[in-house]
């Protein structure tokens, strides 16, 4: 069962799991579980993603639940209109805050893009970025004798595909985890002390105003507890807010 974060008649949010894809794609036929497939047999009824999370990304995810709402919401996250807070471990120690802008050009491996001519011309791209927390290990995997990693706050200001992970490799800070964009030694290295297998990259909270009520609506999904297991090693709970950290999922109106 997928824990779902809040209902209403028009809207539905789960906290997606690390390793579920929301919906089928080009690079991921031999998948057969999706997001959309199993909310809509979870609750009888058909879904409309409005946004979209990485196959490795945990936390928020929004669906609507008939088309026009769905049309309302993809119209605000088009518009970024819709707050967005991650969480992420990275190698290395990035300034304290900070912004990356850096154009990304369009990647076409999605199944809606089979046989249509793709723009691949950059689009202007921004996250900000906050840091949390530090530490060094006592381990050498380049060419230090000790390896230093940081918690990170993200905040995506546009929607671009990959931007968090694309943007934090850009400036030599790639996420724990990531197969693509990252370092394959340091995601061995939590592999092995923590047995954590996964992408270290979370969405913790969601906010915007309801198409229908005009009410703003928070939405936090709790560190699952793979992440939130590395987060107690490496000794780093008191620099998330508590709501991060719990034991269930959230959503306030």
């Amino acid at each position: 069962m997928l824990p779902i974060l809040y209902r209403d008649e028009r809207l539905i949010a789960i906290h997606k799991p690390s390793g579920l894809l929301v919906h089928r794609t080009v690079l991921d036929r031999h998948e057969t579980r999706f997001a959309i497939q199993l909310l809509r047999d979870q609750i009888g009824q058909r879904v409309y993603p409005v946004h979209r999370l990485d196959k490795g990304t945990s936390g928020v995810l929004l669906f609507a639940l008939d088309r026009d709402m769905g049309r309302e919401m993809s119209w605000q996250f088009e518009r970024q209109q819709v707050d967005k807070r991650y969480l992420a471990v990275v190698r290395g120690w990035p300034d304290e805050q900070g912004e990356i802008e850096h154009a990304l050009t369009r990647r076409p491996d999605d199944l809606e893009w089979v046989g249509e001519k793709v723009d691949t011309a950059p689009q202007a791209a921004l996250t900000r970025f906050r840091r949390l927390a530090t530490v060094e290990l006592p381990y050498a995997v380049d060419k230090y004798p000790h390896s230093r990693y940081a918690l990170v706050e993200l905040t995506p200001e546009t929607g671009r595909r990959h931007q968090l992970r694309r943007h934090l490799k850009h400036i030599a800070h790639p996420i724990i985890g990531d197969a693509t964009y990252g370092k394959g030694r340091h995601n061995r290295l939590f592999g092995e002390l923590f047995g954590s297998q996964r992408l270290l990259l979370a969405c913790m909270e969601m906010r915007f105003a309801h198409p229908v009520s005009g009410e703003t609506v928070t939405l936090t999904a709790p560190l699952a507890d793979d992440f939130a297991g590395v987060v107690r090693a490496l000794g780093w709970e008191d620099a998330l807010p508590s709501a991060w950290l719990g034991s269930a999922a959230s959503a306030n109106l």
